[in-house]
C-alpha cells in the first residue's frame, strides 16, 4: 500500500511544476444583459463572490500558485477584481497571478478561439518552464483538487487529459462528449451530439468535457503549432485540438467524482435559468455546494462592510429573511425576504417582499415592492410599489423573461443610467 505522506509529497511536486491558464475572455451571450458590461467570469455568484473565484480558489487550494488569466471581452471589472482580491502572492517564491490580455504578440488578431488564446501566450509559458500546463475554463462553479488530476495524468503516461463530468445522455446535446474505453482512454469525441454512445458500464450516461485539460508542456506546444498552421481550423480545443489528437496520441478522460465516487458538484451557469437556480440552491438547508466548508476556502475580494441588519418589528413592517443568504452591508428595513440570495449593500424597504430572487450588489428595493423569480442586476433601484414576477405579459413588456419564467431586471430596462458603477 502506498504511503499517503509520500503520495502527498509527490502531488505537491507535480503542482509546483504546473502552470494554470484560466480562459476568462468569454462573453457569456446566453446571460444576455447580465454580461452587457462584464465578462462572464466576472459575473457575481453566491452572495459575495464572482465566478472566476472558483477556479482560482481551486488552484490555490491545490497548491498551484503560478496562474495566468487570459482576458478579452469587456475585461475591466474582471481585471479590477483580480487586482483587488488576488494580489497576495509572493513573487520571491515564484508565485503569481498574471493577467494575459490579447496583446497580439503573434500577429494582428485578437484571441480567435481557446487554442489560439494559449498559442498567443506560448512565449510567456516557455519562460515559466513548467512540466505541465493546466488549462481551465473560467466560467464554471465547482470545487476541485487539481493535484490528483495531474497525478493521474502522469501515472497514466497521457499526453493530454480531459476532466469530465458524468451527465444523463438526454443532456448530451449541450456538451462536448467523450467516447472512452474501459480504461477511460478517449476513442472518440462529438461536439453537442444528438445520439452519443453511453460510457462503458453506465448505460444512459455520457462523459462531458468540463473544459479543463492537463497537457505535457512540450506536447501542448507541438499541438498548438500544428493547429496554427491549419488554414481550416477554428482554433478551439473542443472543435479542433481534441479530435485531431485522439487518433494518434494518448488522451485520457478523468471523471470528476466526490469522495463517495459519485459525480461531484459542477454547474455551468451560462444561462439565466441556470444562474438563478444555482444561486438559490445555496440557500437550501443542505446545499450541494457548501460555501461554509473551512477545509476548502473560497477566496475573493473582501469589501469592508458592516454586518447585515434587520430592523422594524411591527405587525405590518417586520424586517425578516427566511431560507435566504444575506450579505454584508444589507439592510432589511421592514421588508420580507424568502428563499433568496442578497448580495452586498442591498436595501429592502418597508412592506417590500422578495421571494425566490437573486439581488446583485447595491440594489434598492423600494417600499411595497413585490418580486418573485427574478434576477435584479447591480445598482438597480426599484421604485415604490413595483411588481415583478406575477404577470409574464407585463414582465415581457418591460424586462427580459427566460424560458422558465425568470425575470431579468437591469438599470437600462428601468431607465436608470447605472452601468458605470455596476460592472
Amino acid at each position: 500500500m502506498p504511503n499517503p505522506n509520500e503520495d502527498s509529497r509527490h502531488i505537491s511536486l507535480l503542482t509546483k511544476n504546473t502552470v494554470a491558464l484560466v480562459l476568462a475572455g468569454g462573453r457569456g451571450s446566453r446571460l444576455h444583459e447580465l454580461t452587457a458590461w462584464r465578462a462572464k467570469p466576472a459575473v457575481f455568484f453566491g452572495g459575495k463572490f464572482r465566478i472566476i473565484d472558483f477556479p482560482l480558489s481551486n488552484c490555490v487550494n491545490s497548491g498551484i500558485r503560478r496562474i495566468g488569466v487570459l482576458t478579452q471581452y469587456k475585461a475591466h471589472s474582471l481585471i479590477r477584481h483580480l487586482t483587488r482580491g488576488w494580489s497576495q502572492f509572493r513573487s520571491e517564491l515564484d508565485e503569481f497571478i498574471e493577467v494575459l490580455p490579447a496583446s497580439q504578440r503573434t500577429g494582428e488578431d485578437w484571441y480567435e478561439g481557446t487554442a489560439n488564446a494559449i498559442y498567443q501566450n506560448l512565449d510567456i509559458i516557455h519562460r515559466m518552464a513548467p512540466e505541465y500546463v493546466l488549462i481551465l475554463s473560467g466560467d464554471h462553479v465547482y470545487r476541485m483538487d487539481y493535484g490528483p488530476l495531474i497525478a493521474q495524468h502522469q501515472r497514466a503516461g497521457a499526453d493530454m487529459t480531459v476532466c469530465c463530468i458524468e451527465v444523463p445522455i438526454e443532456e448530451a446535446s449541450s456538451f462536448g462528449v467523450m467516447e472512452v474505453d474501459e480504461d477511460n482512454w478517449v476513442t472518440g469525441f462529438q461536439e453537442k451530439p444528438e445520439s452519443p454512445k453511453s460510457m462503458p458500464g453506465k448505460p444512459g450516461t455520457v462523459l462531458a468535457s468540463m473544459g479543463n485539460y492537463v497537457f505535457n508542456t512540450k506536447f501542448l506546444f507541438e499541438a498548438l503549432f500544428e493547429d496554427e498552421d491549419d488554414e481550416l481550423t477554428s482554433h478551439d480545443f473542443g472543435h479542433d485540438i481534441i479530435p485531431k489528437l485522439i487518433a494518434r496520441s494518448r488522451v485520457q478522460a478523468v471523471p470528476f467524482r466526490n469522495r463517495e465516487g459519485e459525480p461531484a458538484y459542477w454547474r455551468d451557469v451560462g444561462t439565466l435559468d441556470a444562474f438563478w437556480k444555482a444561486n438559490l440552491e445555496l440557500a437550501e438547508i443542505q446545499p450541494k455546494l457548501d460555501l461554509y466548508d473551512k477545509t476548502w476556502p473560497l477566496l475573493t475580494h473582501q469589501e469592508q462592510l458592516p454586518p447585515a441588519k434587520f430592523v422594524l418589528d411591527a405587525p405590518d413592517a417586520r424586517g425578516t429573511a427566511i431560507d435566504s443568504m444575506v450579505s454584508g452591508g444589507c439592510v432589511i428595513s421592514g421588508g420580507t425576504v424568502r428563499g433568496s440570495v442578497l448580495f452586498s449593500n442591498v436595501r429592502v424597504d418597508k412592506g417590500a417582499e422578495v421571494e425566490r430572487s437573486v439581488v446583485l450588489p447595491d440594489a434598492r428595493i423600494g417600499q411595497n415592492v413585490r418580486i418573485k423569480n427574478a434576477i435584479i442586476d447591480r445598482g438597480c433601484h426599484l421604485p415604490n410599489g413595483m411588481v415583478i414576477g406575477e404577470s409574464i405579459e407585463q414582465d415581457r413588456a418591460r424586462f427580459r423573461v427566460s424560458e422558465n419564467g425568470v425575470v431579468l431586471v437591469t438599470g437600462e430596462m428601468l431607465g436608470q443610467v447605472v452601468h458605470f458603477q455596476r460592472n
